[in-house]
């Protein structure tokens, strides 16, 4: 009898969502342009977040708030994966140290890892890229000490402290935002002091995107930095 009433249940949900999608779509008139939103964006994107970048401007400005919950995701992956790797006390696996060429090249690019992975997410505004990228590359610099030294470690405290203060100055961000314009993350430097109005295509341009591209790549790259942290370690035997 349960049985049977939750296959009627689940029935009746799907009917009552394929009614809805179908009358969704039935509001669209056949053979008409549908990416009115689209055609929007790219023709105010500049005016409106002075970023050059479309693609940019539509994540972190338009949809600033979804990009906040792809934040607190990985965060909340990163925590995931702590708490199911996590052991009393943990070293690194017994490994042999790399060769003279591995940890000479690694220590000569690891300084170029990180200012290129800034790069990306600090001129995201401008070029392709952004803060999970930027983020990404500057976790990969991190590995790459790893693979080289046997005994690296990455300065776990300061990592922590950064995180969370990243993660606070976004979620300030937005704040700001709130009080100025009525709304989360409005972009009070644009629309306010419209920084870099006459500057669209440069370095300080694009309001609050650049600053929060910074936070988020800080906040990716500390984060993914941990979880490899994590994963290079197990537990010691006492």
């Amino acid at each position: 009898m349960v049985s049977i009433l939750k296959r009627s249940l689940a029935i009746i949900t799907l009917l009552i969502i394929g009614y809805w999608l179908a009358q969704g779509l039935a509001g669209v008139p056949f053979g008409q342009d549908k990416m009115l939103v689209g055609h929007y964006y790219l023709d105010n994107v500049k005016e409106q977040t002075g970023a050059v970048n479309a693609v940019t401007a539509i994540v972190v400005n338009y949809r600033g708030f979804d990009t906040l919950g792809e934040v607190t995701v990985l965060f909340i992956a990163s925590t995931g994966v702590g708490a199911l790797l996590w052991k009393r006390k943990k070293e690194r696996t017994a490994r042999t140290e790399g060769s003279v060429v591995l940890t000479t090249g690694i220590s000569l690019l690891f300084p170029f890892v990180l200012m290129f992975g800034a790069y990306i997410f600090i001129h995201g505004h401008l070029t392709p890229g952004g803060g999970f990228p930027g983020g990404a590359t500057i976790a990969t610099g991190f590995l790459l000490m790893y693979m080289a030294f046997t005994s690296y470690e990455i300065p776990h405290g300061k990592f922590e402290v950064t995180e969370g203060l990243v993660g606070m100055g976004y979620v300030t961000v937005g704040l700001i935002g709130l009080a100025i314009g009525g709304y989360f993350l409005f972009d009070w430097i644009w629309q306010t002091w419209q920084w870099g109005t006459g500057n669209i295509g440069r370095l300080f341009s694009g309001g609050f995107i650049p600053v929060i591209y910074t936070l988020i790549g800080l906040k990716v790259g500390t984060e993914l930095s941990g979880i490899i942290d994590n994963m290079l370690k197990e537990e010691v035997k006492e």
